[in-house]
């Protein structure tokens, strides 16, 4: 409610945020730690997928749905990163966004329209704050069927690989993207 998304007061609004709206504070970091949460056991269903091939056998469609919830969270994340409009906010958005111009014949009419212009501008930062908020609506829903697909095909081990060494390699994954 405090937040405001033009390209002048963004940066101030989230320090009011911060600062001086009551246990705003608290609010707002819960919310990056739910979501990052969230965002793990993504990844960590997305690599035990990879890891166990629900790719190739009888769960084709439930891996498309994680993967697109993935991709979706990481677009939502990206625009959350933008919104306090900062000088990494501003970088980011126009070096990211200007990726989509690799896109044969759309590529640079998807970033005007992103854009809301030729320059980032207040329509950018208006469109991603409303596509932040309406994205999470749409996880929710893809998130939805997927456990509605995961409770029809179950989540079994298909390939009977052995659980010791399923996490030994998750864990050491997760280590390798620590470090």
């Amino acid at each position: 409610m405090h937040s405001i998304p033009g390209i002048y007061l963004a940066f101030s609004s989230v320090e009011f945020i911060m600062r001086d709206v009551s246990n705003c504070w608290l609010i707002r970091y819960s919310h990056a730690n739910e979501a990052f949460m969230f965002l793990i056991v993504v990844y960590y269903c997305t690599f035990r997928g990879l890891h166990y091939g629900s790719y190739i056998k009888f769960c084709q469609l439930l891996w498309c749905f994680r993967t697109l919830i993935c991709i979706l969270m990481m677009a939502t994340a990206f625009m959350v990163h933008v919104l306090p409009w900062g000088q990494m906010s501003f970088w980011g958005a126009t070096v990211i966004t200007s990726f989509v111009t690799a896109i044969p014949v759309i590529g640079q009419s998807i970033v005007d329209w992103l854009w809301g212009g030729f320059i980032i501008n207040n329509a950018t930062l208006n469109r991603f704050f409303s596509l932040h908020f309406f994205l999470l609506f749409f996880i929710a829903g893809i998130t939805l069927i997927h456990s509605a697909l995961l409770h029809k095909n179950g989540s079994n081990n298909p390939l009977g690989v052995d659980r010791e060494f399923h996490f030994i390699f998750i864990s050491l994954f997760f280590i390798y993207q620590i470090l």
